[in-house]
């Protein structure tokens, strides 16, 4: 796998197997927008290179945290319930699709460390044909059974056409998630943070538009809210598309490497699935806990919502964390540098503890002005709830970043099996909360689930990237410290 930022596939068709010189290639990796993290101070190149992909989370929670204002505040409460019941198997199913996205892309990043161009190329070809394939498919069945999984999940009555409206158009959607999603991965697997994020910002503004466009001029409803949605990724995933073939020529995929290679797709298979199970088996306890909040009623169901998009939007920097030590541990993994993993993972987590307090002190006087935003008629009812779960969540953001931090760098280093272990972890927690807590504690069980499900991972994650650290020292004749 090569050099050069996937921010540009050109197609070669008329070329052989591209045997670059390394003059040639590290000329090119230059050109590209790309980012080598083998070298340098960890905590600068950790910094350098989440930053952008922060303001590409943030932005990306725009799709959903737009959608569920202009719903709250133009649609009235049901909408707004109706949305909200859709979260977690909506997680379930496009996390599987982020979650294969980003196995795939890392094969790109250790091809990338170890400076194996062509390698590269035919991974990023072969990830392409797989991705076209599971978008097809998942998108028949899911969209097929949506109505059946909303009646399993024992969807109120009074929001349950809201919320099948809603999650059909974003299912149908999948292949615009898948095309997004990849070209982002395999670029930010080469160290180019920032041009994905140029695209999600003009998605985002669109996606606004669009919402206003769709809800409030051709009174869509529903339906609006979830068309601006995909839209704006489609259009998002086609601008990565074409700038890659347009900007860059570190990437020029020969008619020899898109040919399907069985061996490129079992290792991206090995190591996407498991990426993509570790979301949908942590969605599955989401799941169940989102059928006891159902039989909470819708005001709980609204509650649990807003303090649910609160919560995601100030976990952004969690996850642009996680991404970026995915980077880092596959790049320093592929040039065997393993060294530099226990550097990175420190400098890291002081970060991730930093922001956790200043983040759960921001909220704590403020939540309620943030929680706000997202009620309109009914607010005063769910208020409370969700500034219940919205500290309790908080207060534990410590254990949320090492879960991002460390199960994203297990995960960059190769070991994708433990990152799907520490999902069943997770799945655990939130199921027992759903089954045990919640009909016992009612609400306040429901703002136990997460925080229980984050210190069980931790649990797993922290030994389990001492395993994996120790093993690869051995497998490459180098001790080293964890």
């Amino acid at each position: 796998m090569g050099t050069g930022s996937a921010a540009s596939i050109v197609f070669r068709k008329d070329k052989g197997l591209c045997a670059e010189s390394g003059a040639e290639a590290e000329k090119k990796l230059q050109k590209a927008s790309t980012r080598d993290m083998t070298a340098g101070s960890p905590m600068k190149l950790i910094l350098g290179f989440a930053t952008p992909l922060l303001f590409g989370f943030l932005f990306q929670q725009f799709y959903s945290v737009v959608d569920t204002i202009i719903v709250g505040q133009f649609l009235g409460l049901k909408a707004l319930a109706g949305v909200g019941s859709t979260g977690s198997v909506n997680f379930m199913i496009i996390g599987f699709c982020m979650g294969v996205c980003n196995g795939f892309a890392i094969p790109v990043a250790h091809k990338f460390g170890a400076r194996d161009f062509s390698g590269m190329r035919q991974f990023i070809a072969n990830s392409m044909w797989l991705s076209g394939a599971f978008a097809v498919v998942m998108t028949a069945v899911v969209v097929l059974l949506c109505r059946n999984i909303l009646t399993w999940m024992k969807t109120p009555e009074d929001i349950f056409e809201y919320a099948y409206v809603y999650i059909v158009i974003i299912f149908l959607g999948i292949p615009a998630s898948y095309l997004y999603n990849l070209l982002s991965g395999i670029i930010r697997s080469m160290g180019d943070s920032r041009t994905p994020l140029m695209f999600l910002l003009l998605s985002s503004v669109l996606n606004i538009g669009l919402d206003l466009l769709c809800i409030l001029t051709f009174h869509m409803g529903i339906a609006g809210a979830a068309f601006a949605t995909v839209v704006s990724q489609l259009i998002s995933g086609v601008l990565c598309l074409f700038y890659m073939k347009k900007k860059f020529d570190i990437l020029e995929i020969t008619k020899d490497e898109w040919k399907v290679n069985l061996s490129h797709m079992k290792t991206l298979c090995g190591m996407g699935v498991p990426m993509g199970l570790q979301y949908s088996i942590t969605a599955i306890g989401s799941v169940i806990l989102q059928t006891s909040v159902n039989s909470l009623g819708s005001v709980a169901v609204a509650s649990v919502t807003a303090a649910g998009k609160v919560s995601l939007f100030f976990s952004c920097p969690f996850d642009a964390m996680g991404s970026t030590m995915a980077t880092y541990g596959g790049q320093n993994v592929g040039a065997k540098k393993l060294e530099r993993l226990g550097e990175g993972l420190r400098a890291c987590s002081l970060l991730g503890i930093g922001y956790a307090l200043a983040a759960f002190a921001v909220l704590f006087f403020f939540g309620n002005n943030f929680i706000a935003m997202f009620v309109n008629d009914g607010g005063a009812e769910i208020m409370g709830g969700a500034r219940e779960m919205l500290l309790t969540m908080s207060a534990f953001y410590i254990p949320l970043a090492f879960v991002n931090i460390i199960r994203f760098m297990i995960q960059g280093m190769g070991f994708s099996a433990f990152a799907v272990l520490a999902g069943v972890c997770e799945m655990v927690a939130r199921a027992l909360a759903g089954l045990l807590l919640v009909p016992y504690l009612g609400f306040t069980g429901a703002c136990l689930a997460s925080p229980l499900a984050w210190i069980l991972a931790d649990a797993f994650l922290i030994p389990a990237y001492i395993h994996v650290r120790r093993k690869l020292g051995r497998m490459m004749g180098e001790g080293g410290k964890c």
